[in-house]
């Protein structure tokens, strides 16, 4: 019987990580993820992980701190050895304009989500290589690595350095047998996003292609399938799981 793969994910006690993880659970994968602040909300995702009969790791880590990266994956690698998987899945937004929007706030929006995206890819890759162990690894970004957000400028500016991120890191990995690709995500409904409108579903359902939103669980079967042996040839690309809301034009008629 061939060992256990294990995934790390951060940020995977709530929304679209938890998703994550719980598709990975249920095809076998042991999980170590990573959360910030509510312990109550890690110790369900825990106990749900650990009910899918996989083994499970869950540990407070500030992403975009190198101190708590270091720390968590020297746990990890104790733990588990090298992950097999990283998903780069946590991050956070502010909204403001651009003319209002405080330096502070920018500088937490790019450390979580762009260099918490550098910290934990250079160290993952670094055990992946380590143990001789080829990997894959999906950083979550979002339909602004392309389009522009408005009143979301620090947001979109860490999304956009994701993917470009992505293309680099996929060509300096590549030669180790480590892949690197980027999901997109468009209007996914979540606790964060139920908030942002009146009707969140209705309001982006009617500019989709495919008149639905997204759910977590279809941004998961992605990063599946990008973790899996039948994309072992896809490395350095950006999958868009939108329902088609960000492949079209402003059309005025």
């Amino acid at each position: 019987m061939s060992p256990a793969r294990l995934a790390v994910i951060t940020g995977a006690s709530t929304g679209i990580g938890q998703c994550i993880a719980l598709e990975l659970a249920e095809a076998g994968w042991d999980i170590a993820f990573t959360y910030v602040g509510d312990e109550g909300s890690a110790t369900q995702a825990e106990q749900q992980l650990l009910a899918a009969g996989v083994r499970c790791l869950a540990r407070p880590c500030d992403a975009g701190v190198k101190r708590d990266v270091d720390a968590f994956f020297a746990e990890v690698e104790t733990w588990g050895g090298a992950p097999d998987l990283l998903v780069n899945n946590a991050g956070i937004q502010t909204w403001a304009s651009l003319l209002d929007l405080e330096e502070d706030s920018w500088d937490r929006v790019i450390r979580t989500n762009l260099k918490g995206c550098f910290l934990n890819t250079q160290t993952a890759a670094r055990l992946m290589i380590k143990h001789a162990k080829a990997g894959a690894i999906v950083n979550i970004g979002s339909g602004c690595n392309k389009l522009a957000f408005p009143k979301l400028v620090d947001y979109t500016a860490s999304k956009g350095g994701i993917e470009q991120f992505t293309k680099v890191a996929a060509a300096e990995l590549g030669p180790y047998g480590v892949r690197v690709n980027c999901v997109a995500p468009g209007a996914i409904e979540n606790e964060r996003t139920r908030g942002e409108s009146g009707d969140y579903a209705a309001a982006w359902s009617k500019l989709t292609p495919l008149r639905r939103i997204g759910q977590g669980e279809d941004v998961a079967k992605a990063v599946a399938f990008l973790a899996s042996p039948a994309s072992s040839f896809i490395t350095g690309q950006t999958l868009a799981v939108d329902g088609g809301v960000f492949s079209q034009a402003p059309w005025p008629y």
